[in-house]
């Protein structure tokens, strides 16, 4: 199993940015894919990014934040990322990590490990 802590969150103006940090722990972090999700009130959850195991593998992004936000990891130190730039107003929710054995999938129904989410709120 591993464990999933986000940090980074906060408040920004629009235009600004913000890092998403996602520490793992137990298992050799190289063994999971991971995703970036988030959600707002009264919304379902909805996929942000996603990376292969191995940082030079697939990368997907919702057309949302393509061009502007780019996921990535370190496996050696046991941590994803989420760097994010020019950031919206409706960019505002909480994020999470999430982490699986499967392959890289925009479906959060595929991932088994989740983080508690960090708030991320964009002022106009």
């Amino acid at each position: 199993q591993v464990q999933l802590v986000e940090s980074g969150g906060g408040l920004v103006q629009a235009g600004g940015s913000l890092r998403l940090s996602c520490a793992a722990s137990g298992r050799a972090l190289s063994n999971y894919a991971m995703g970036w999700f988030r959600q707002t009130p009264g919304k379902e959850r909805e996929f942000v990014a996603a990376i292969s195991s191995w940082s030079g593998g697939r990368l997907f992004y919702a057309d949302s934040v393509k061009g502007r936000f780019t996921i990535s990891r370190d496996n050696a130190k046991k941590m994803g990322y989420l760097q994010m730039n020019n950031l919206r107003p409706e960019d505002t929710a909480v994020y999470y990590c999430a982490a699986t054995t499967r392959a890289t999938s925009r479906d959060e129904a595929m991932y088994d490990y989740w983080g508690q989410g960090t708030q991320v709120t964009v002022s106009s």
